[in-house]
């Protein structure tokens, strides 16, 4: 079996060989991985069966403007959407310096973003995919994020509070964006990728950041637009959603847009047997294997029965994709990699 057959069978619930997989790593954990495997090649290593594909960036607007009275530290970043993340004291983590941060709601409205209308950001997407699917690859075509995209340019509190005291020029803010996303949708699965890849990080462990109507109001019309959109293009791509924490409270309206896969299921905050009882009809998962518990913290012996238990929980048939919820921090042992490669290739990972 493929990989790609492998994913496409695991996610639609056609009874797979074993569970595919996927995984990311920080920077320093990549370096600690390829000082003890003797490979940076840790897609290889792990034998992932998926790999990604998004638009080109267009070039950034000029946001020096607003950045003029500021004196942001040596080693920051301004990105495409003119938010600065300054350097951390810790791996990757950094701070976020937001362009609109106290500035009065109207100013979304003029607010310079990157032009993902261009055509030369689609070119070469089918080639790429094509490529992918050759080599037997499963491929995920990615294209960011909105709430957080939004926030970062206004500012968290400045966002939320927003979202009550000045929703028209937040929801102006939050279609600006999705248009693009839109269009991406339709570009990626033209393109021919397997899944078309979006989300949010919209919850906390403890339940959404947002009550679910204010959710409702501003995101899932786009939302289910961008899912219309890349299955109109091509009508068998699954679809796929992205938020830390425990989103349940939103996972019918998900499913209602078109929703097939959820991700990253934190076994923290999320139950995955639960979840497959109530709507495994619907979806499958994602993630599953804990990056605040199980991979830093538990043994070897952990992992395989993490792995072992996300198999048996999804049933017979499939329905699970086992990946870390989040990238590798370096503080993971060696020796629970070593373990989860082997639970996924293993017995812990195979169906009868």
């Amino acid at each position: 079996m493929t990989c790609r057959e492998r994913v496409l069978k695991a996610m639609r619930r056609e009874g797979p060989d074993r569970v595919p997989c996927d995984i990311g790593f920080t920077p320093p954990a990549l370096k600690k991985f390829k000082e003890r495997a003797g490979t940076e090649d840790y897609l290889e290593f792990f034998k992932v069966d998926v790999r990604s594909v998004g638009p080109s960036e267009p070039e950034k607007p000029d946001y020096s403007r607003y950045y003029k009275n500021k004196k942001l530290p040596e080693g920051t970043d301004v990105s495409l959407y003119g938010v600065a993340y300054v350097p951390g004291n810790f791996y990757h983590f950094t701070h976020v310096e937001s362009p609109l941060a106290g500035q009065p709601a109207e100013t979304v409205y003029d607010y310079p973003l990157p032009d993902y209308s261009l055509a030369q950001c689609y070119e070469g997407l089918d080639k790429q995919v094509k490529e992918l699917h050759d080599q037997g690859f499963a491929v995920c075509g990615w294209w960011g994020h909105i709430f957080e995209t939004a926030w970062a340019i206004r500012g968290m509190e400045d966002f939320l509070a927003d979202l009550i005291m000045n929703p028209e020029a937040m929801i102006h803010l939050v279609n600006r964006l999705h248009a693009f996303r839109t269009l991406a949708a339709r570009k990626l699965a033209e393109a021919g990728v397997d899944v078309f890849v979006l989300g949010d990080d919209v919850a906390t462990q403890k339940g959404m950041m947002m009550s679910p109507e204010i959710w409702r109001k501003v995101f899932k019309s786009a939302f289910a637009e961008a899912v219309r959109a890349a299955k109109s293009a091509k009508p068998d791509i699954l679809t796929w959603y992205h938020s830390d924490g425990n989103c349940l409270a939103i996972v019918p309206d998900l499913i209602e847009c078109g929703l097939d896969i959820l991700n990253p299921v934190q076994p923290e905050c999320m139950n995955l047997a639960q979840l497959n009882r109530d709507f495994g009809k619907h979806l499958s998962f994602w993630g599953t294997i804990g990056t605040q518990s199980t991979m830093p913290f538990g043994t070897p012996a952990d992992v395989r029965r993490a792995v072992r238990k996300a198999r048996e929980d999804c049933g017979s048939r499939g329905g699970v994709l086992i990946a870390p919820t989040h990238v590798i921090e370096p503080d993971v042992p060696f020796e629970n990699l070593l373990a989860l490669r082997d639970a996924i290739h293993g017995p812990e990972g195979r169906y009868a």
